[in-house]
């Protein structure tokens, strides 16, 4: 029997995979048989390195989704069957300390980024008659408040709504989209709250599973997402948060 989960002969492109959960999915697509296109405003070297070391096929292209139309052009030239939207900021500020840049910044890379480079992949693979999958990465913060991140929440809402509106249109067109969300992980963005003693010990407190993520832990979600195994999978937001939101 073929494995449902194997990505043999497919070409996958992680946007912000030069470090953390971008660089463990781009890895962990590589592991199922994926060519990776590793995409990020860094260099994502060490991410190719890492792969080329597991024997698989992998390659970096720099763009800065500070421009959210800077992914138009990255399907002109390359028939990319898997787009994963990884790449995201975030500002932490109160809200009354809030500014228009912290706000603007933050949508535009999350959300605008997200929709306009998800259209161009999507008018690529229709132009080729191909099938394809969308894994875009959601947050706990796509269905909760949380604290002094207003534009990050506001745009991870967004992603969640755009997931579930892309896979209305797209399902019957070959392209699966769905989003995953990760739990609290142990990686650059979460450093502050890792660093705060008491934030740290009620974050740990609440998850059933007693620990930070890794990132590793998202990896074999988005590789299930991109795989034949979820070919009727359309619209899902699959948490991947340890047990936070059961709590």
């Amino acid at each position: 029997m073929t494995n449902p989960f194997s990505l043999a002969g497919r070409k996958a492109l992680v946007t912000g995979a030069n470090t953390g959960i971008g660089q463990a999915i781009a890895i962990g697509l590589a592991q199922a048989g994926a060519q990776v296109v590793c995409a990020g405003r860094r260099s994502c070297n060490e991410t190719v390195a890492q792969i080329e070391a597991v024997g698989g096929v992998a390659s970096e292209v720099l763009v800065d989704f500070a421009d959210p139309m800077a992914g138009q052009t990255l399907f002109t030239d390359q028939d990319i069957d898997i787009l994963v939207n990884n790449a995201g900021i975030i500002r932490r500020n109160d809200i009354t300390e809030f500014t228009e840049a912290d706000w603007d910044d933050v949508m535009d890379v999350n959300l605008k980024a997200l929709f306009f480079t998800t259209q161009a992949f999507a008018a690529a693979v229709f132009a080729r008659k191909a099938q394809g999958a969308v894994v875009n990465i959601a947050s706990l913060l796509s269905f909760q408040g949380g604290i002094r991140v207003p534009s990050y929440t506001a745009s991870k809402h967004g992603v969640a709504g755009l997931t579930k509106i892309l896979a209305n249109e797209w399902a019957a067109r070959g392209i699966n989209v769905n989003a995953v969300a990760p739990g609290y992980i142990d990686t650059n963005n979460t450093q502050a709250l890792r660093s705060d003693p008491a934030r740290n010990k009620a974050i740990l407190e609440r998850i059933p599973a007693g620990r930070w993520g890794d990132a590793s832990d998202i990896a074999g979600a988005a590789v299930y997402l991109s795989s034949p195994a979820a070919r009727y999978v359309h619209g899902t937001i699959l948490n991947v948060d340890g047990g936070w939101l059961a709590r």
